[in-house]
């Protein structure tokens, strides 16, 4: 048992949680109004955008890492919480998340573990996730599971993307989840099963959607799940 893996995991969800505030602070101010526009233009209300904590990452590469140094959070932990990145040069880091609309991804005990972030420009990755880090697997996690585990339904509604799930929330589904910027994997199939024995599938019906349909369908009924 290593005690100093152990502080830092807990440094990384206390950053992770600080930056979510800082997040959801931005998207409200100023500087945070093209993503405000964007999530309204969604057709998102404000009691769903504080439900989920929505936030914006605005164009200034420091002012996340700024403003975790200045809550004394240390370079090697904002590095570490992957809410930075190093400078070429080896000198200092710089925000990992910039002029993007951010989703915070919360686990079932209600920590903060890691982030999505959508581009309000035409630049590629249209979605840029949170990598791995000692507190998140991206492949062992789904988003707002922490919602649909309480939403009282015996079935699961499984979404592609962030907004997806968000809507539905909001039209009353409060079931639903999504993958984390990858194809669904058999352990996101395990944590289903440890809620529900049924899965809805509902992803677009373009190519990629079917596609992804078509993935996700034998891993979740190898891991007994109907689909």
């Amino acid at each position: 048992y290593d005690d100093s893996l152990s502080k830092l995991r807990m440094r990384i969800y206390e950053a992770n949680r600080e930056a979510a505030r800082f997040f959801h602070a931005t998207l409200l101010s100023q500087r945070g109004q093209c993503g405000l526009n964007y999530l309204r233009g969604r057709a998102l209300s404000d009691r769903t955008i504080r439900h989920f904590g929505l936030g914006f990452a605005d164009d200034d590469w420091n002012s996340l890492c700024n403003h975790l140094k200045n809550k004394g959070f240390s370079e090697y932990e904002i590095y570490s919480a992957n809410l930075a990145f190093k400078r070429k040069n080896g000198n200092g880091i710089y925000d990992r998340f910039v002029n993007r609309v951010m989703f915070p991804i919360i686990d079932l005990r209600g920590n903060v573990i890691a982030f999505g972030g959508r581009i309000m420009t035409d630049e590629k990755p249209k979605y840029l996730n949170t990598s791995d880090t000692p507190v998140f697997k991206k492949s062992e996690n789904l988003f707002s599971l922490n919602n649909a585990k309480s939403s009282g339904t015996r079935t699961l509604i499984l979404c592609e993307g962030y907004m997806d799930v968000i809507s539905l929330h909001q039209a009353g589904f409060t079931n639903a989840v999504a993958p984390l910027g990858t194809a669904f994997t058999p352990n996101q199939a395990m944590l289903l099963k440890r809620y529900t024995n049924e899965v809805i599938l509902s992803f677009d019906s373009d190519g990629a959607g079917i596609k992804a349909a078509l993935r996700a369908l034998p891993i979740l009924r190898q891991n007994g799940l109907r689909g």
